[in-house]
């Protein structure tokens, strides 16, 4: 059997790297920055907590890096809706589905968990002065304002709607994220109900 090259060695690290980074997500998600253990994150990825090491100095850095990529997709994503040539009631819809997809779970419970627990490390404070409730509002703001204008979104005070929409749509997550057979997420119409003129 010939060697790996370099390529291949690089792939494969980078494929372990991702391995770890979700089973993190989901171990953390569940049980937040206090409760989780490293040996639970290996144990989740199915590897040993040396190699976790050889990609993280510590569970901080891998929660960190996590907060990270899950506010930066969100809000990316959020503002990306600005640019798709559809109405503004359609681009709410779109982002509302999004936000309920299966897939999307464990960074918001992540989030959530990153937002509400304590010992969270002080960089992921400092990512959530940067990504504000507030700077969540305001990216909405032109898309709500646009279809209140069109007459789709119901009239009213476009900040307290788009905070109410958002906190909303958290908690439906948050509780998804729980996988409670006793909870089941709403319809995408039924959402858009608490928008929709």
């Amino acid at each position: 059997m010939s060697p790996l090259n370099k390529e291949q060695l690089n792939q494969i690290r980078d494929e372990r790297k991702e391995q770890i980074m979700r089973a993190a997500l989901k171990v953390f998600a569940q049980w937040g920055i206090v409760g989780t253990k490293i040996s639970m994150i290996a144990a989740e990825a199915g590897v040993s907590q040396g190699l976790f090491y050889h990609y993280f100095k510590s569970k901080d850095e891998a929660f960190i890096a996590l907060v990270k990529e899950a506010m930066e997709i969100s809000y990316t994503s959020t503002k990306s809706l600005q640019s798709i040539p559809i109405s503004p009631l359609e681009k709410i819809r779109f982002l509302t589905e999004a936000i309920l997809e299966e897939e999307s779970k464990y960074y918001y419970l992540l989030i959530y968990q990153a937002r509400s627990s304590e010992g969270v490390p002080d960089e992921v404070k400092e990512l959530f002065t940067q990504y504000s409730m507030k700077a969540y509002v305001d990216l909405l703001m032109p898309l709500f304002a646009e279809g209140q204008q069109a007459g789709e979104i119901v009239a009213g005070d476009l900040e307290e709607l788009i905070s109410s929409y958002l906190t909303i749509l958290s908690g439906v997550m948050v509780m998804n994220a729980r996988e409670s057979s006793d909870y089941r997420i709403p319809e995408v119409d039924m959402v858009m109900r608490l928008v929709t003129k």
